[in-house]
């Protein structure tokens, strides 16, 4: 009976050292574990107002490049680079001696078709007459059928002779429209009242003119009084885009300057369409802003834009920063489950098969993404790790839509320790916002 409770004695005194051990190597483990200084935010309503950024041009609303119809050697150029033109001004003459001879030319050809359609008619006249002459004769049978038949047929004759004289006589009319229309192209006009934004040619030199493609493009007009911004937005960012959103443009050449404007046009296409699916260059869709401002824009400025797509009103919102990615955790129940799941079907062998539905569950149980958005809650000198559930951003904040409460306080620095060493459970220091964030010794 003694020698039992020696030994039960023994076995207490065990534990009590265990536990002993254990509360010191806890409180050791607890004062060696690092404290990460961090700086917080609390969780504040705000409004938001998503942007899209995008780069591109400044370029006018309307542009026409002008192309030379005809051939030949330009001899009167007026204009010059920058010069203001009204509608219906000259801006270039091509040497017209070519043109104007066959002008002559088709015109002399529309008149000789003409006298031969009046002879045509004379003949025609002339043959009915006959014809009447000699059907009289044959019905007092004064003349053979013979003679009759012949009447008939010259009668016939000159009436294909009228219908083919007509027909050269609008040939020869088509023929002089287009020598004339070749001579008035020898003058261009201005369609346009703009500005000579670029001149490719000068006075003496031969441009190429084709009425099926363009010719040698002589110059540009543009109408410098309606502008706009051509910006290239990636294939992510383009569906969030509506005609008449609106946006903040800034010009290099104006850096002081703010201007407005509103989305007019969103390319259905993207720019790089006929480029292969392996090409390294990013999709991107062309969309034109019209700028509100009067100012004094060259086509061609550098522009970078920030288009307002969504807008949310009084919503919780926390940093941008404070937001990270973990690992999705999977809970003792679901693993458990897939567990048995995996085991039912080894165990099945291949006596059995996964029906439709259970392939279709084990995809999109593979699809789930393996990843989940948190943020670090700051509880004492803890913190405490808190999946969220976030809507838009703007340039600096998060709109949360579930998970958090306004008035928490979250982390929201530095960048190194929100992203790569803080767990759930870390101890931490907040720091002034100018301090350095690290990881200390307890």
């Amino acid at each position: 009976m003694a020698q039992g409770r020696k030994a039960w004695r023994w076995v207490a005194l065990a534990g009590v050292v265990v536990m002993a051990a254990g509360v010191v190597g806890g409180v050791l483990w607890q004062r060696r574990a690092p404290v990460y200084e961090v700086q917080t935010e609390r969780v504040e309503r705000r409004n938001l107002t998503e942007v899209v950024v995008a780069n591109g041009r400044i370029q006018p609303v309307v542009q026409i490049k002008i192309s030379a119809e005809v051939s030949g050697e330009i001899v009167e150029l007026p204009v010059k680079e920058g010069q203001f033109v009204r509608e219906g001004e000259l801006l270039a003459r091509i040497k017209p001696d070519v043109y104007q001879a066959n002008r002559r030319s088709a015109e002399a050809s529309y008149q000789a078709a003409c006298s031969a359609r009046a002879q045509a008619e004379a003949n025609l006249r002339k043959a009915e007459l006959e014809f009447r002459r000699q059907e009289e004769l044959y019905r007092a049978h004064l003349i053979s059928e013979s003679a009759f038949l012949e009447a008939r047929t010259a009668l016939e004759v000159a009436r294909a002779q009228l219908e083919h004289a007509q027909h050269q006589v609008e040939v020869a009319r088509a023929s002089l429209a287009r020598a004339e229309e070749e001579l008035a192209k020898t003058t261009i006009y201005a369609p346009i009242s703009g500005t000579i934004s670029r001149l490719s040619v000068e006075r003496g030199e031969r441009v190429a003119g084709n009425t099926m493609m363009a010719g040698t493009e002589l110059m540009t007009l543009a109408d410098l009084n309606n502008m706009e911004a051509r910006v290239e937005v990636g294939e992510t960012d383009v569906v969030l885009l509506r005609p008449g959103q609106r946006a903040r443009l800034e010009v290099d050449a104006f850096r002081d300057r703010t201007f407005t404007g509103y989305v007019t046009e969103i390319a259905n296409s993207s720019r790089n369409l006929d480029q292969p699916l392996g090409s390294q260059e990013a999709t991107k869709f062309e969309v034109r802003i019209r700028i509100n401002e009067k100012e004094v824009f060259r086509p061609g400025m550098s522009v970078t834009a920030e288009i307002e797509t969504r807008y949310r009103t009084n919503v919780l919102t926390v940093p941008l920063a404070s937001v990270t990615a973990r690992p999705l955790e999977v809970s003792g129940g679901e693993k458990g489950s897939a567990q048995k799941s995996d085991a039912e079907r080894m165990g099945d062998g291949a006596e059995s098969t996964d029906s439709a539905g259970d392939a279709s569950a084990r995809r999109r149980d593979r699809d789930k993404p393996q990843t989940q958005s948190v943020v670090f809650v700051v509880e004492g000198d803890r913190v405490r790790m808190v999946p969220v559930k976030v809507g838009i951003s703007d340039a600096d904040h998060w709109e949360v839509l579930e998970g958090l409460e306004e008035g928490q306080e979250v982390v929201s620095g530095g960048y190194k320790v929100i992203h790569r060493d803080l767990t759930d459970g870390a101890r931490v220091r907040v720091v002034p916002r100018e301090g350095r964030a690290g990881g200390t010794g307890g």
